[in-house]
């Protein structure tokens, strides 16, 4: 088995990260600093997965959406907050807090969209301190990145265990 054929992916693509695995290790070391600036500012681990979910939706990205979804119960989540999470600004069921981060998350994923950036930005401005904003970006960003790896690379979702009810 040749280099190319280990990191070859169902239907002809390439696991990038197997393909180049120093540059997936930097992307792996860019997301631990970033964990840890977020929990310097201050967000916590269920406002991070939020913000990683809300990411991977926008992005399609079957892989991440699989594995922020467990990480979001493990960190508290409920199943409603996450059953409405793509629908956020038509529930009551987010604080205000979340929302400012969910629409700073968006604006990032889809930055040429100037006019959701800016009002992003004024109600993160409202409700985020500047170092939770920038940590929230910087999640954003990251997650993006991956959800970038995993789309390209069509990493498969498997079949697992169900996860135990709250």
């Amino acid at each position: 088995m040749t280099a190319d054929t280990a990191a070859a992916a169902p239907g002809n693509r390439i696991y990038i990260d197997k393909q180049h695995p120093d540059a997936y290790r930097a992307l792996v070391a860019t997301a631990d600093t970033v964990k840890d600036a977020a929990a310097a500012a201050g967000l916590d681990r269920v406002l991070v997965e939020l913000v990683n979910l809300r990411v991977s939706q926008l992005n399609a990205c079957a892989f991440c959406l699989n594995l922020h979804t467990r990480a979001a119960l493990r960190a508290g989540e409920t199943a409603q907050r996450l059953g409405v999470l793509a629908a956020w600004r038509d529930t009551e069921v987010f604080t205000p807090r979340e929302r400012a981060a969910l629409a700073l998350a968006e604006a990032t994923t889809h930055p040429a969209d100037a006019a959701a950036q800016t009002a992003a930005y004024a109600e993160a401005r409202a409700a985020l301190s500047d170092d939770e904003i920038s940590a929230v970006i910087w999640v954003a960003l990251t997650m993006n990145a991956f959800n970038r790896v995993s789309v390209m690379s069509k990493h498969p979702v498997r079949k697992s265990a169900a996860v135990p009810a709250q």
